[in-house]
């Protein structure tokens, strides 16, 4: 099932020498950050004033389950049992993205979750990031934050929400520190309110502002 898919991806998106989308340069921006750091808010302000394409590799997953595709049905069979899905399949469905999006500058929000992913979305696509796009909160604030805000979210009560921290710094922080050995992280203080936390972004992003859409 999953190797019918594998090898048509690999036919649409390599070149002979499995090279992901060589004749293409993408300008890939990971961004990270704990629940409630209010980074969706920030993609969303990027993709108007500098033309990227916002990409969540959790929407991803739920709308190839939405599909009711072979694939969607696997990924939703996976989760119902606690499994985790594979780096892999995620990294297909962003692929897919990037290249049905037309665009050459991606906002890839929530992935790397963990230094396993990063090292596969590395090794399938070719791609190392631009830099990593981290919105630095406390968790006072992030938890704050997601408990007022009214979005109908199950996950959002106090256990769930601590959980979630402990996750994050568990397994994202060991990916951030990776890229800022490499000098690829951008730190933002994302505590502040929304306007000045995009006042910083966009001094970050003023270098791809002459692409801007």
């Amino acid at each position: 099932m999953m190797r019918s898919l594998e090898n048509q991806l690999t036919t649409m998106f390599y070149d002979v020498n499995g090279n992901f989308a060589a004749d293409k340069k993408f300008v890939v921006v990971f961004v990270l950050g704990g629940p409630g750091s209010g980074k969706g808010t920030q993609c969303a302000n990027i993709v108007q004033h500098f033309g990227f394409t916002h990409l969540s590799a959790g929407d991803l997953l739920r709308a190839e389950i939405k599909s009711g595709s072979e694939n969607g049905t696997m990924i939703q069979n996976m989760i119902k049992e606690g499994k985790i899905v594979p780096s892999e399949v995620t990294i297909k469905l962003l692929q897919q993205a990037m290249l049905e999006s037309g665009n050459d500058k991606f906002l890839i929000d929530g992935f790397p979750r963990n230094e396993e992913n990063r090292a596969a979305f590395e090794h399938v696509t070719k791609i190392e990031p631009e830099f990593v796009l981290f919105f630095d909160c406390s968790e006072e604030e992030m938890e704050q934050r997601l408990l007022s805000r009214n979005q109908g979210r199950v996950d959002d009560n106090i256990e769930t929400i601590r959980k979630r921290f402990r996750v994050f710094v568990e397994s994202s922080i060991p990916v951030i520190e990776y890229y800022k050995a490499k000098g690829k992280v951008s730190k933002i203080d994302a505590g502040k309110s929304v306007d000045e936390v995009f006042e910083d972004v966009k001094a970050i992003f003023s270098p791809y502002s002459a692409q801007a859409a």
